[in-house]
């Protein structure tokens, strides 16, 4: 009989970029403490671009002042990869888990990642892959439907994945998607023939595809109480966030 692995899930709907920063610190914190069990956050961001440790601001293809006419903020971050667009409609899984306690690599954990969204573009007849050489993230043909930023610090994940479901494309115009400059970017409902369901399924699915890629069978969402998971989850943020406020 294999290890009975439980991951705790955050339904947490629309989330400031910064609040959701913050939140990931906090409980990255926790996990190197082992006061929490591996846990994945499933959000979705307002229009932002953010940039990481390599800050190649030369891929912002607009002033950054201008961005407040596009309703967009720009925030600069500590993970890796290049520069890339978060906004509505599109699904975004932020995993804190500990990468030794699963025995597994750096290298292998973002094939994982990527293989989480190829097994979600599946679900829906679409014929997705890993990028060539440096081109992290996921590919339907020369298009990108799935990007992958992480950070790993003592063995412990932040930042994630996001899934184009039917984001506005028209952002990603801004900016030269993940420094990869002869590539178009594409979204699940651009290359399925197949309706649609809601959102609020398509995350799911996604939460299922990582559950299943990672091998995580035991799954606890953080309020079973609620037949509404993301309704106490939301509220348990703003109390963590205050808390943290309050301690550091």
């Amino acid at each position: 009989m294999g290890i009975l692995r439980s991951l705790e899930i955050w339904k947490l709907g629309t989330v400031n970029y910064l609040q959701a920063l913050k939140l990931q610190e906090k409980l990255v914190s926790d996990r190197k403490a082992r006061k929490i069990s591996d846990t994945l956050l499933s959000l979705q961001h307002p229009p932002t671009y953010t940039l990481g440790k390599r800050r190649t601001d030369h891929n912002l293809l607009l002033p950054e002042q201008d961005l407040k006419n596009i309703g967009a903020e720009l925030h600069y971050t500590e993970r890796g990869g290049d520069i890339t667009f978060h906004g509505p409609h599109q699904a975004i899984l932020y995993p804190i888990i500990s990468l030794r306690d699963i025995g597994v690599g750096a290298r292998k954990y973002v094939e994982k990642l990527e293989l989480t969204m190829i097994e979600m573009a599946y679900l829906y007849g679409v014929k997705a892959h890993a990028g060539q050489t440096g081109e992290t993230g996921v590919w339907v043909g020369d298009r990108k439907i799935g990007a992958i930023g992480v950070r790993i610090s003592s063995g412990i994940t932040s930042h994630g994945l996001a899934f184009n479901v039917d984001p506005d494309l028209s952002y990603f115009k801004h900016i030269v998607p993940c420094g990869i400059a002869d590539k178009g970017v594409t979204s699940l409902r651009r290359e399925t023939d197949m309706v649609l369901p809601a959102e609020e399924v398509i995350q799911e699915q996604l939460i299922s595809c990582f559950a299943k890629v990672f091998g995580f069978s035991d799954i606890v969402w953080k309020d079973e109480a609620s037949s509404n998971p993301s309704r106490g989850t939301t509220k348990t943020l703003n109390n963590i966030l205050l808390s943290n406020d309050k301690q550091y």
